[in-house]
């Protein structure tokens, strides 16, 4: 005896609801492991994308940090950072290289930014506008001492990068991570 097509197809709509709700769970152990063993990934110009592991090693060039004030603004308007659990404002925090640290001097200029008087680093020229024609507000041209308490976080990867050409010197206290490349796409 031959069943009516819909009542058919039941079985494999139970199946196919079985696989996205496993494959779900699956996925969400893996993202939920993954911060609890301090993994996170990237997929950014500004950095190699892939995925990077959080160390205690302060002396490492990567950190994960949480901007505020203005930058903390313009990066949520712009969409330049997905929804998060990271930071206070309910947003992914930023994966950037430190360029300087306290004492050392930054050179701004709009053809890029040098530090402690060496030659302009990389891809680290100022821009009117950004990758999707928003309008950009460059720091201002001149030399600073980084104050304690500071850093300045340059990508010299992508020359698009929203960094400190654009906002300036971060607070250490917005600092929540540093981290090491684990496994990046080059």
């Amino acid at each position: 005896m031959r069943l009516p097509f819909t009542l058919q197809r039941k079985p494999n709509m139970r199946r196919a609801k079985l696989f996205v709700t496993t494959a779900t769970v699956i996925f969400g152990s893996i993202v939920v492991a993954g911060l609890v063993l301090g993994i996170r990934p990237n997929f950014t110009a500004s950095i190699a994308p892939g995925f990077y592991r959080t160390t205690r090693d302060v002396n490492t060039l990567l950190i994960a940090f949480c901007p505020s004030g203005d930058a903390e603004r313009e990066s949520i308007m712009r969409g330049y950072r997905p929804r998060g659990m990271q930071c206070p404002d309910h947003y992914a925090a930023i994966l950037k290289p430190i360029a300087a640290r306290a004492g050392d001097i930054v050179t701004v200029t709009k053809q890029g930014i040098g530090l402690n008087g060496g030659p302009l680093l990389p891809n680290t020229q100022q821009f009117e506008k950004d990758s999707q024609k928003h309008s950009m507000h460059p720091w201002p041209e001149g030399m600073y001492h980084v104050a304690p308490g500071t850093i300045w976080v340059l990508s010299t990867y992508s020359k698009y990068s929203y960094d400190s050409r654009y906002y300036g010197p971060i607070k250490l206290t917005d600092v929540i991570a540093h981290v090491k490349p684990l496994w990046t796409f080059k």
